[in-house]
């Protein structure tokens, strides 16, 4: 039968979408793309905000106006967190939680057979093992995922995700040699390691998290960048252990949130602006060229006019080099969905557009700051202008042109111009 999963959502859900084909199409399901038409579509679910919500909601609509007799299948943080929305979308046939992603294909095979409505949502328990997930193909992409963390126990008061995911469980390390090894042998040149708490790694089983990125590092010769981390994880020992090696990426994505220490009090974050500015310039004295990459709300509950001008000057003073903005989305179940002083649309979207105005300064000194480098470039594509499009070690994107064609290459490129979102260079040595 033919099969197509949908995913929707971060880094984590795509890795565990290329687990369930894999799976897949080892029992004999022909898998498609996700324009096509298909027997069973799978829709792999975001909960992290309403909006997320919606998006899947409305595809899960247009799937079934487009294909009739198709089975859908909802999976994800949506069907786990709120595991009675199988009763309010009639188009769903199956509703299979987190903890029983593994079981798709069982899953499937038992409907064919009663051919009656299901949900199966086991909720999460403290004492759950990490679900060891087997993937080496990432459909051509030049950049694998591997995750080796999953759930998380922070519940910042904004956030359902603790809810959808359950609580810290790391994978062994055993696991992430044997993963990096099956990606580099299967031509991938960087590997991203991603979590849903990365930097938790190892709470719940007695490692460290600079353990999990040296056993990455030394399992093979490629690259090994992280995913979004959580700042006060970052302390000065890890860092200066992973500054070790040199297939290590300086890019550190630390989500801020807010740039007001008192925000990020009532978002229940663990870290002052104070502690984010230290662990920054430890990064910046331990790495050479690195990059702080960020994400940052905007309208939180209670977020006064004041509070919104700290956080903007505390972007401003630490130089991103990529910004996320984001509006304040509410969402059902969480702290923050009850708080007062909820803020209007139009002042979200208003100092959206300011924060963005800020962020794009921060980020035009960056991209300044990397011309006249020479950096090695990972090129993943050649766009319609005709450069390679790439990036640095630092995850600079970088334009280059080419006489020969170096997609899926690393070469060494030199910095020569600037632009609003990446830099232009020249190739510096022959390829």
């Amino acid at each position: 039968m033919r099969v197509k999963i949908l995913t929707l959502g971060c880094k984590v859900n795509q890795f565990e979408t290329q687990a369930m084909l894999r799976a897949l199409s080892e029992n004999g399901y022909e898998i498609v793309n996700e324009d096509e038409k298909a027997d069973i579509s799978v829709i792999n679910s975001c909960a992290v905000t309403k909006v997320s919500e919606q998006k899947a909601v409305k595809l899960i609509h247009r799937l079934r106006r487009e294909n009739p007799a198709s089975v859908i299948v909802l999976t994800g943080c949506m069907a786990q967190a709120f595991p009675d929305c199988g009763d309010k979308l009639p188009e769903v046939d199956i509703v299979l939680g987190n903890k029983r992603r593994s079981d798709l294909v069982p899953v499937l095979n038992g409907y064919f057979t009663s051919g009656a409505k299901l949900t199966s949502v086991e909720q999460y328990k403290k004492a759950d093992p990490y679900e060891a997930l087997f993937v080496d193909d990432f459909m051509n992409r030049t950049r694998a995922y591997l995750k080796i963390e999953d759930g998380c126990n922070r519940f910042c008061s904004y956030c359902i995700i603790p809810y959808a995911r359950g609580r810290v469980r790391s994978c062994s390390l055993e696991y992430i040699r044997s993963e990096i090894a099956a990606f580099a042998k299967n031509g991938y040149k960087e590997v991203v390691l991603i979590g849903i708490n990365l930097s938790s790694f190892g709470s719940d089983n007695g490692l460290k998290f600079s353990d999990a990125v040296s056993a990455a590092c030394e399992s093979a010769d490629i690259r090994i960048r992280l995913g979004s981390l959580e700042p006060e994880s970052m302390d000065i020992d890890t860092l200066k252990t992973i500054s070790r090696y040199k297939n290590f990426c300086p890019q550190f994505h630390l989500a801020l949130q807010s740039g007001c220490s008192e925000t990020l009090r009532r978002m229940n974050r663990h870290y002052t602006t104070a502690e984010y500015e230290d662990i920054v310039n430890n990064i910046r004295r331990v790495f050479d060229n690195p990059s702080i990459t960020t994400d940052v709300m905007v309208g939180f509950p209670g977020e006064t006019d004041e509070e919104f001008r700290e956080s903007m000057d505390f972007v401003r003073k630490i130089g991103f080099a990529r910004v996320h903005i984001f509006p304040y989305s509410r969402r059902a179940g969480t702290a923050a969905d009850r708080a007062p002083n909820q803020i209007a649309p139009e002042v979200k979207k208003e100092r959206a557009a300011l924060m963005a105005q800020t962020a794009g300064q921060s980020i035009a000194g960056f991209l300044a700051s990397q011309v006249g480098r020479t950096e090695n470039v990972l090129i993943e594509t050649l766009n319609k202008d005709g450069y390679y499009e790439g990036y640095t070690m630092n995850y600079t994107q970088v334009y280059v042109r080419s006489e020969t064609d170096i997609t899926g290459l690393i070469v060494p490129v030199k910095l020569t111009h600037a632009g609003s979102e990446m830099c232009i260079g020249e190739l510096s040595a022959e390829i």
